[in-house]
């Protein structure tokens, strides 16, 4: 039996997460028990590119998303980078994604990551990967600051 999932929280206004963010995804996203991030969604007819297809940069948004929570998920604050996006399919509007963030390498100052999204029958929609440059500790301070806002909503 796998262990439960721990929900993160959530900000006001982050265009992915933001709970109060009108126009926003509104995610949710867990950590398991091996650092890993995890999120289920399902893109609506407002977030099509091409008819019936999610828009790229929505995708980007969320895979950019997914691989930065779970470096932070690990204690590792940081910004990104650089971000490569492979479309293996269309991401349909209406259909169950599962998104699944990792931290494949930890250099101190650089953080790179993989995101992923697969459709309901596993198959892989769209790949990312990343580097993400570690925020500064005397900058870390503010930045932590302007997280009041955090909040794991239940």
């Amino acid at each position: 039996m796998n262990p439960p999932m721990q929900k993160q929280p959530n900000s006001s206004m982050c265009f992915v997460c933001g709970r109060d963010n009108p126009i926003g995804l509104r995610m949710k996203f867990f950590t398991d028990a091996d650092g890993c991030v995890h999120a289920d969604y399902q893109p609506q007819d407002q977030h099509q590119g091409y008819p019936g297809v999610m828009h790229g940069g929505l995708v980007t948004a969320m895979l950019d998303e997914i691989i930065g929570r779970t470096a932070i998920a690990n204690e590792l604050w940081c910004m990104t980078a650089k971000l490569e996006v492979r479309f293996k399919k269309p991401v349909p509007i209406g259909a169950s994604l599962a998104l699944k963030g990792t931290i494949t390498k930890n250099t101190g100052k650089l953080i790179e990551g993989r995101g992923e999204i697969r459709l309901a029958d596993g198959s892989l929609a769209a790949l990312a990967v990343g580097t993400f440059l570690k925020i500064p500790d005397d900058q870390l301070a503010e930045f932590q600051r302007a997280l009041t806002a955090w909040r794991v909503d239940e």
